[in-house]
């Protein structure tokens, strides 16, 4: 598959790359596997000799002579042997006075499994060396808390250290419409929701379904749930190494969400498990869910319900984790029997989910979120808001057209109306024919 967006990405890291010639810089990705990070960075730094590094989990020494050999290759340099990490990257930066050039550490976050003083081995190195040091340093990692901990905690030797930080993000749904349509320009806007919601925009996933053929509801559905499919094992792949040996608690408590039990009470009866603890790592140091809470109401609210953020795992928890049994056993068919049961009504809360990106991306919106009672009812689907320009757009959400009543709608957003006198309020329809 083509290279597609990331045009921004671009900009940015060329930028950096363009510094590097004459001010060292350590540049943090981060981004959840499948994302795209390594492609895009092997095609942003082009100007200057490249050198590319995956950490793997090895022993230190084994590290440094592969590093070694890679230096030796890309930059003709030997530098010898060497059994410390810390001093091998000093010697990259001894070369690094007299030329510029880019090093990128993939997966960095390895290095936690050689030894304990290693980043503060690496702090001390870096600091010495990056006044007269002209290099373009990158690292980049999927493994989200371990990189928030080694870049953001405060206790940490690195934090502070990086000159730019990028997060790199999911598709936009332009870019996913342009590459449905590459692939199939007769395709429909079941076929893009589909697309959307076992993909959730994540470029490898994309791409993997675009190269098998699978451009139809049908064939994605089936595709994904097939004998040998990436997906099946994915998010277990995914979240195992984030979660260590809680993995578990944490399974049972984003299947429960996955299946609509979103308040903590309803996880707690769920799971038989105390989310609380869980919950806020899930949403601050894994970035897996999200917090939600209706328009206007407080901080201290009681009425919160968690979501998984990420459509492929709120997919891959919903149906290939919670029927693992018939997964393992190879009833495929069956499974994708449940999923296609079930499409009319899980596919129109992504239709929701949609509607809310799609309006979060026209940047035209300080907030965009949903709207519930206490008692949960009337839901309202999608509150945008512009502040600056005293405009609020109220909208209901329906895979069918027929089925939306705009003034039903008007009577549930009555206190809405009421909390903000003299604003634009317009109220919408939003069904699939608006995708």
């Amino acid at each position: 598959m083509k290279f597609y967006d990331r045009e921004q990405e671009l900009e940015a890291l060329r930028k950096v790359e363009e510094i590097s010639s004459h001010d060292a810089q350590m540049t943090v990705i981060t981004g959840r596997r499948r994302i795209g990070k390594t492609t895009l960075i092997k095609r942003a730094f082009t100007k200057i000799p490249f050198v590319y590094f995956f950490v793997g989990k090895k022993s230190e020494a084994l590290l440094c002579e592969e590093l070694s050999d890679i230096i030796r290759e890309e930059l003709g340099e030997d530098l010898g042997s060497f059994t410390s990490f810390p001093r091998l990257l000093g010697a990259i930066l001894s070369i690094s006075k007299r030329r510029n050039f880019t090093l990128v550490m993939d997966e960095f976050q390895n290095l936690t499994h050689t030894r304990d003083s290693i980043f503060s081995d690496i702090q001390s190195v870096w600091d010495a060396n990056k006044e007269e040091s002209r290099i373009n340093f990158v690292v980049c990692g999927s493994i989200y808390s371990k990189m928030k901990k080694i870049f953001d905690d405060k206790d940490e030797p690195l934090y502070g250290r990086a000159t730019a930080r990028l997060k790199i993000r999911p598709f936009n749904l332009a870019t996913l419409k342009i590459i449905l349509n590459d692939f199939n320009p007769q395709n429909s806007e079941e076929d893009l929701l589909a697309l959307y919601m076992i993909t959730g925009g994540v470029a490898k996933y994309v791409e993997l379904l675009m190269t098998r053929g699978a451009f139809s509801k049908d064939e994605i559905v089936k595709d994904a749930l097939s004998v040998g499919s990436f997906f099946l094992d994915e998010g277990q792949e995914m979240l195992r190494d984030e979660f260590g040996k809680d993995y578990g608690n944490y399974f049972s408590i984003l299947s429960a969400i996955a299946t609509g039990e979103t308040s903590r009470g309803e996880i707690k009866s769920y799971t038989g498990v105390e989310a609380g603890g869980y919950l806020d790592k899930l949403e601050n140091d894994f970035d897996i869910i999200s917090r939600r809470r209706p328009y206007l109401a407080g901080e201290n609210t009681k009425s919160v319900e968690y979501v998984i953020s990420d459509n492929f795992l709120n997919f891959w928890f919903r149906f290939i984790y919670r029927y693992r049994s018939a997964v393992e056993v190879g009833n495929l068919e069956w499974v994708q029997g449940k999923v296609l049961g079930d499409y009319e009504t899980y596919s129109g809360d992504i239709l929701e989910r949609y509607f809310r990106q799609k309006y979060s991306e026209t940047g035209r919106y300080n907030l965009v979120t949903n709207y519930w009672k206490k008692d949960g009812k009337d839901e309202i689907d999608l509150i945008a808001v512009d502040e600056a320009e005293k405009e609020i757009v109220i909208g209901e959400v329906k895979r069918n057209p027929e089925k939306i009543n705009l003034q039903q709608l008007k009577e549930k957003a009555a206190s809405i109306v009421n909390h903000h006198k003299n604003w634009t309020i317009s109220f919408v329809g939003l069904s699939m024919r608006n995708m």
